[in-house]
């Protein structure tokens, strides 16, 4: 009587698990796995490419639509960007202010105010005090802090405008490409 029982292809009783194979093998040999093994010249277990296959690569294309900015996401992004923008104007304004400190301008330039807006009974307009690099930075933080606010709301308002006129006229075209 003989069992319904699967053959187990670990078994030790002799019998060999053999796994499907994707082609034949070729005949009167041993099965070829691929052209590196040097099979059957007939082809008959190896794998040839078409022969109307193309040799140039094919670029895809595809074109999209933006159709919706989420106002949030760009609300995060744009602030994020303008903080940015905003530590590097004050480093920016920081620098330029050394150089010319180290190169003597404001001290030149404010001899010339002294001596064009002095009188015989006290000193003119002192430049170098007034544009020393604590009021500076002050007024330059202050300027980054305000163009922070600005921009993060011009950018999330610009959302919800792009928004309204993609519902009328269906948003911006992108044809989007490839590269192989």
């Amino acid at each position: 009587m003989t069992s319904a029982r699967p053959v187990d292809p670990y078994s030790q009783d002799g019998q060999t698990y053999h796994p499907p194979q994707a082609y034949p093998a070729p005949p009167g040999g041993a099965p070829s796995v691929g052209p590196q093994q040097g099979g059957g010249t007939d082809g008959a277990g190896v794998r040839r490419p078409r022969t109307g296959a193309r040799t140039v690569p094919r670029t895809r294309k595809a074109r999209l639509r933006v159709a919706k900015a989420d106002p949030w996401s760009v609300m995060k992004v744009s602030f994020l960007l303008s903080i940015a923008i905003g530590i590097c104007t004050i480093i920016a304004v920081w620098v330029l202010w050394m150089v010319m400190d180290a190169m003597g301008v404001f001290s030149s330039i404010g001899d010339v105010i002294i001596e064009a807006t002095g009188s015989e009974d006290g000193s003119g307009f002192d430049l170098e005090a007034f544009l020393s690099l604590p009021r500076v930075l002050m007024f330059t933080t202050l300027i980054a802090v305000i163009d922070v606010v600005l921009a993060t709301a011009l950018a999330t308002l610009g959302a919800f405008i792009y928004n309204l006129s993609a519902g009328f006229v269906g948003g911006v075209e992108v044809t989007l490409a490839e590269d192989e």
